[in-house]
Order: structure tokens, then C-alpha cells, then sequence
């Protein structure tokens, strides 16, 4: 036998080279792209349409439809991204998964890429040494795009010749001629595969090695790339097992939209194949079903030509120039067929489903029914479902979950005014307090759980402006924090007062009330900001200075006029206690809240002076 063990792990080496040139180019991209990535994402509409393109360019542009899908998985976990919005989003990422295979087959047989990728990473290197950070990430790209097609280049060394090694594939040799049992077989590799490396790109890589050097037939390798399509949506069913029921519907939904997909190509699989094959014919490319006939024809005639087939040798042999030029033609033809078959299959599987995404949805909800009323209430959780797709996308998910922390905090300051006039010694009293003390205490959870989300974000690879952006949304979401503290520090006062027995009379109650308005008005205003992080406007930011300003005026109106009250025997000096301590709550809220637009205003500028 001549395959051995080293030879076993220098494939899995060339495999994982691949894996790692697609990670660094993927890294390199987004952190080239930087808030352009992001602003794809939340340019996002309803529209059916604009989510597809949506998930295509987002793919495209990470190479890796599962890492997209996981994106999408956890931002429906989180509810930021309805069920209909996802399954637009998972069939445009299909399709963006396609560009991969057409990567390789315009560069990897026309032109032995692998020559030039040392002198590309020679080049590259410099560029990581560069100041300018976007420099730096297109370096990192050149550098992944060079090791991409090094592991290509690689596989097809590594990979073992099933006519060498006979004893060891002769399972799948006796396979390949069951007609249509064969097909069936091969789709169930193409699965197994996939699933264990996880990449359905560098399953099609590996197909096209054993393809273009005439091991498998065409429709073999058709079947192996339909079942990559099916074994690259476990990634976002792992994702989903820690999710809520919503996102265990995104994670069903793709993979039902492969499976119902799967279907209709099996059920018109030799015609789909010969389809393909006339496209590849029409547009210049030549027959790809012809190489294995015409390498089996070489192997039987020639064997001296045939043993030197691949291994780089053959042009510098008699005939073996004619010969190849003949099977790199054929290896082009084959490349062009699979990446056509590929894009052709999901093109019309997309074709088909985006007119069926309300039908689709109820499909999804009907297979996975929510257990409780809860399941369909979208709270802050686990903001990651364990697995962290595209850092610079991560960002734009962290905002919106601020948002929603921002949204839930919001409540507890109406919930504090309705404490303030809440008959004390009741049942109702003691019911919004335990209300209050609970948001209280999801204010904290969502804060460490925000916070840890955005620290394992900032681990990954981001552009400069990322990272900066992550630092002020942790600042953003502590003082979130600090005004949910405060909420509930005025809880504990009214509790003392209580317990004091101390009353309040009228006028405290207006004055309470009146910078209950200003803070809810500041609050608003910061929940306007929050909502838009990525347009800012400076009016906004102007009015929310206004408003603190009013804040801190009122206080020390408040303040001064409470010694002369107490002096006039409107009310007690313990009443006047209890009533500043409300008062100066609430004008720490009012700080919190303009920390939180400091904090966008510098965001703000950065931008301005970034354009």
C-alpha cells in the first residue's frame, strides 16, 4: 500500500491550511470593511428581497454560510431579527456560499495560483507592519488568500489516488457503478464530510481534487457537493441548542431549506447534471463529464503517461505536453461544471422558496411548537449562542441588545413614579417594590451578560475603529446599569419612608413628579440616540445637553427652596429628607443618562472625522 499514515496527516495538514487561509481571509475582509460590514447588516429590511441580498453579500464577503447563519441564529435568539427577516437572510447566504467554488475555479486550474502565493505572502507581510490599520487587514486577506490555495494545492498532493490504493477506497469503488445507488451513497459522504470539517467550501475543494483527476465521475461529484449543502447547516443547529425556541426555528428553517431543496434535485438529478453540463458546454468551457473517460483512456494506453499524469512531470515526456494541455482544459471544464451546479441548485432553490416565506415560516413553527408563552418572548439570555461568528457583525448585534437593556431599564423608571404614589402598607405597594427589585436584578444579569459578549467580541480580529467602538459601548451599558441602580434606589427610599411613617404632602408630590418629566424626557432623547448608534445626529445630542441642564437646574431650585419650606412649616424635616434623597436620585439618573450620550457624542466625532 502507498499510502501511509504521514501521507494521512499531511491531508488533514492541507485541510487545515485551507480551513486557515479561509479564516484569515475571512478576518482580514471584515476587518478591512470595518462599520461598512456593519452597516449592511442594519440597512437590513423587511423586504424579503433586500434580506436575501443582504445574506448573499454578507457571505460573499466572510466566505462561510454556516458562520452567516450563526450571525443570524443568534440575532433572532436575541430578537433582532424576526423569523420571516431570517429565513430571506439564510437564502441568500446559500447562494453567497457559492462564491467560494467560483474562487477556485477561476483561479485554481487556469493558473496554478500556488506559484505566486509565496511572492503574494512575501508581499503581504510588509503591509502588517503598516500604521494605518486597513493596510494591516489587507494584508492579513492576501496573506489568507495565499494560504487558500497553498492547502489547494496541497489537498491535491495529499489526497489519496484510489487507483494507488485500491485495498484502502474499495469501499467506495464498489460503490461508484450502483447507478442511481451510487449517487445516493455519495451524498451521504458528501454529508459525513461536511459535518466533520464544517466547511462546506472545503468539502467542494476536495471533491474538485478527486474529480479533476478523474477518481470520481461528474454526477458523483455533483452528489458530493448536494450533500456539503446539507452537512454545512450543523454548525447552526449546534448553534441553536442553547437559544431560545425562535432560534431553533432560524437553525430548522436552513436546514430545511436544503433538505426540500435536496429533494427536487434528487427527483431530477440526471437531467439537473446534463443541464449543467450543457451550460458549461454553451459558455466556452468544454464537457466536464469528459476527463474521467479521457484519464481511464490514458491509464489503459499509456501507463508510463499516466503514472506521470499529476505529479508535475508529464509535459517534459513525449506526448505528455498535448496530454497536459488536454487534462488541465479538462480540469478547468470540471471546476466550471461543479461551481455551476452548485450556484444553479441554490439559484433555483431561491427561485422557488422566497415565494413561499410566510408558507415556510408556518412550516418551521409547525415542526418546532413553543412549549410555553415565554418561548415567544425575546429576553436577553444568553446573548451568544456559543459560537461568535464575524466579530465586526457582532458589534451591530450588541448595539441592538443595548437597546433592548435601555428599553427594559426605561420601564423601571415609570414603574419608581408609580411607587411614589402607591398607597404604602398595601399589597400593591409591596408588589411593584418586589417588581422593581426584580428588574433590578435582570439589570444586572443583562449588564455582565452585554459585557461579556462584547469582551469576547473584542478578542476577536477587529479594525482599530472596532475595538474603540467596543470600548464605549462597555461604558454605554454601565451606566444603563447605574440608571436601573438608581430606579431602585429610589425604591429603597420610599421603602424607609415607610417604614418612618413619614408623609409627603402635595407639593412634594408635584415637585417629585415634575423631574420624574425631565428625567423620562432625557431618557427618551438617549433611547433616540441608542436606537441609531450608527447616525447619530448632533441635534439630538444638543437637546440632550439641554435637557441635563434643566435637570440640574431644577435639583438646585428644589434644594434651595427646601430649607425655607422646612423653615415655614410645610412640611417635616424628616419629609424634607426622604424628598431631597428622591430628588438627587433622580438627578444622578439624569448624569447616567448624559454620560451615555458623552459617550455617543465621542462615537459621533470619530465618525465625522473618519468621513
Amino acid at each position: 500500500m502507498n499510502y501511509s499514515i504521514l501521507d494521512f496527516l499531511g491531508l488533514l495538514g492541507a485541510v487545515g491550511l485551507f480551513l486557515y487561509g479561509m479564516k484569515v481571509m475571512s478576518e482580514g475582509l471584515q476587518k478591512a470593511a470595518g462599520d461598512r460590514l456593519r452597516n449592511i447588516l442594519s440597512a437590513m429590511t423587511r423586504n424579503r428581497f433586500t434580506g436575501t441580498l443582504t445574506g448573499f453579500g454578507i457571505t460573499a464577503l466572510i466566505q462561510s454560510s454556516s458562520a452567516s447563519t450563526v450571525m443570524v441564529v443568534s440575532f433572532v435568539n436575541a430578537g433582532l431579527m424576526t423569523l420571516a427577516q431570517s429565513m430571506a437572510v439564510i437564502m441568500g447566504a446559500n447562494v453567497g456560499t457559492t462564491f467560494t467554488a467560483w474562487v477556485i475555479a477561476l483561479f485554481g486550474f487556469k493558473v496554478d495560483i500556488s506559484i505566486y502565493a509565496i511572492p503574494l505572502i512575501g508581499f503581504a507581510v510588509p503591509l502588517l507592519f503598516m500604521k494605518k490599520s486597513r493596510n494591516k487587514s489587507i494584508g492579513e486577506f492576501l496573506i489568507g488568500f495565499a494560504f487558500l490555495f497553498l492547502g489547494l494545492s496541497m489537498i491535491s498532493k495529499y489526497v489519496p489516488d484510489l487507483q494507488s490504493n485500491p485495498e484502502m477506497f474499495s469501499f467506495l469503488q464498489q460503490y461508484s457503478h450502483m447507478g442511481f445507488g451510487s449517487i445516493l451513497i455519495f451524498l451521504l459522504v458528501g454529508i459525513l464530510v461536511t459535518m466533520v470539517i464544517q466547511s462546506s467550501a472545503a468539502t467542494f475543494a476536495i471533491t474538485l481534487i478527486m474529480c479533476t483527476k478523474g477518481w470520481i465521475t461528474f454526477d458523483l461529484a455533483c452528489a458530493l457537493v448536494l450533500g456539503s449543502n446539507i452537512g454545512t447547516t450543523v454548525t447552526p443547529l449546534l448553534a441553536s441548542m442553547s437559544g431560545n425556541v425562535a432560534a431553533k426555528r432560524t437553525a430548522m428553517g436552513h436546514l430545511l431549506f436544503n433538505v426540500l431543496g435536496l429533494v427536487w434535485c434528487l427527483a431530477l438529478f440526471i437531467p439537473f447534471c446534463e443541464l449543467n453540463v450543457w451550460i458549461t458546454e454553451h459558455i466556452g468551457q468544454g464537457n466536464p463529464e469528459a476527463l474521467t473517460a479521457y484519464v481511464n483512456h490514458i491509464e489503459a494506453t499509456s501507463p508510463d503517461l499516466y503514472n506521470h499524469l499529476f505529479d508535475g512531470t508529464l509535459p517534459n515526456l513525449p506526448g505528455g505536453h498535448e496530454v497536459h494541455d488536454t487534462v488541465t482544459q479538462m480540469q478547468t471544464s470540471v471546476s466550471f461544471g461543479l461551481s455551476m451546479f452548485h450556484t444553479v441548485f441554490n439559484l433555483i432553490n431561491l427561485a422557488i422558496m422566497i415565494w413561499f416565506t410566510g408558507l415556510y415560516v408556518k412550516i418551521v413553527e409547525w415542526l418546532i411548537p413553543a412549549k410555553h408563552k415565554e418561548d415567544e418572548e425575546f429576553t436577553l439570555k444568553y446573548i451568544s449562542s456559543g459560537l461568535l461568528s464575524a466579530s465586526e457583525l457582532n458589534i451591530a448585534q450588541a448595539e441592538k441588545e443595548i437597546k433592548v437593556y435601555a428599553d427594559r431599564v426605561n420601564r423601571m423608571i415609570t414603574m419608581a413614579q408609580d411607587l411614589v404614589h402607591t398607597e404604602e402598607d398595601g399589597d400593591e405597594f409591596n408588589k411593584l417594590l418586589s417588581r422593581i427589585e426584580k428588574y433590578e436584578d435582570i439589570s444586572d444579569r443583562m449588564e455582565i451578560e452585554i459585557a461579556h459578549y462584547l469582551n469576547r467580541t473584542a478578542e476577536g480580529r477587529l479594525s482599530n475603529e472596532g475595538k474603540l467602538h467596543i470600548a464605549g459601548l462597555l461604558r454605554i451599558v454601565s451606566e444603563i446599569e447605574s440608571i436601573a441602580d438608581s430606579c431602585y434606589g429610589v425604591a429603597k427610599i420610599l421603602l424607609r419612608k415607610q417604614q418612618s411613617h413619614v408623609e409627603f404632602n402635595s407639593m412634594i408630590y408635584d415637585n417629585i413628579d415634575m423631574m420624574f418629566k425631565y428625567v423620562k424626557e432625557a431618557m427618551n432623547n438617549m433611547l433616540l440616540l441608542l436606537g441609531n448608534i450608527e447616525g447619530v445626529r448632533e441635534a439630538d445630542i444638543i437637546a440632550s445637553y439641554n435637557k441635563e441642564r434643566e435637570i440640574n437646574n431644577l435639583r438646585n431650585q428644589f434644594r434651595n427652596a427646601n430649607v425655607e419650606n422646612i423653615n415655614a412649616k410645610q412640611y417635616e424635616y424628616q419629609s424634607g429628607i426622604y424628598y431631597m434623597d428622591i430628588i438627587g436620585d433622580l438627578e444622578k439618573t439624569g448624569d447616567y443618562i448624559i454620560n451615555v450620550v458623552d459617550t455617543l457624542k465621542e462615537d459621533f466625532r470619530k465618525a465625522n472625522n473618519k468621513a
